[in-house]
């Protein structure tokens, strides 16, 4: 019999401003269809802790969002992480050097594949309230400054470099997931 390993998935675009809606009750049930255990959602905005004996993911990626999909009438793309990667991230946390305010944000960006961008990092926008500060393996780290722009186009640099597959969470919301685990480890 093979032992399950836990994941987190990260849907992408479900929930925002009104559009996209899929209630978490609903989610949590389809996703039990696909015989994926100990489900546990996490706000509304598409974060999934589950176990599951599939060891690739990019069939769990494929048969989630294909299956999501058909259920709710549009795409959702999925990118999954084993919870290993989670708690490394945590642990190692890129942001420890970053100076808090309240009008910083902390970013972390998941690609479904490795780019082969060579952006030159730290990269800077020109009015320094987007700074990509760093990038290991298929993740992204960023840190927003409201200070200086209440309006930055952050996605849009994101998608400019590192392609459309991708989702982005802050680091709060990685923070929480963490504790998730931990809770139901």
């Amino acid at each position: 019999m093979k032992n399950s390993v836990k994941y987190v998935a990260f849907l992408r675009g479900i929930n925002v401003g009104g559009h996209h809606k899929v209630p978490m009750a609903e989610l949590k049930k389809e996703l039990q269809k696909l015989e994926l255990e100990n489900i546990v959602t996490l706000l509304n905005s598409g974060n999934i802790i589950f176990d599951s004996t599939c060891e690739s993911i990019s069939s769990l990626e494929k048969k989630v969002s294909e299956h999501l999909e058909k259920t709710f009438g549009f795409s959702i793309p999925t990118i999954i992480r084993k919870s290993d990667m989670i708690y490394k991230l945590l642990s190692n946390n890129p942001f420890k050097d970053v100076k808090l305010t309240k009008d910083i944000r902390l970013y972390v960006s998941f690609l479904r594949m490795n780019d082969g961008t060579k952006l030159e990092l730290p990269w800077k926008s020109s009015d320094n309230a987007y700074i990509i500060i760093g990038k290991s393996d298929k993740t992204i780290f960023s840190v927003l400054d409201l200070s200086v722009s209440r309006t930055p186009k952050a996605m849009e640099v994101m998608e400019k470099y590192f392609g459309k597959d991708i989702t982005t969470r802050n680091w709060k919301t990685i923070e929480r997931i963490g504790k998730k685990l931990e809770a139901n480890s």
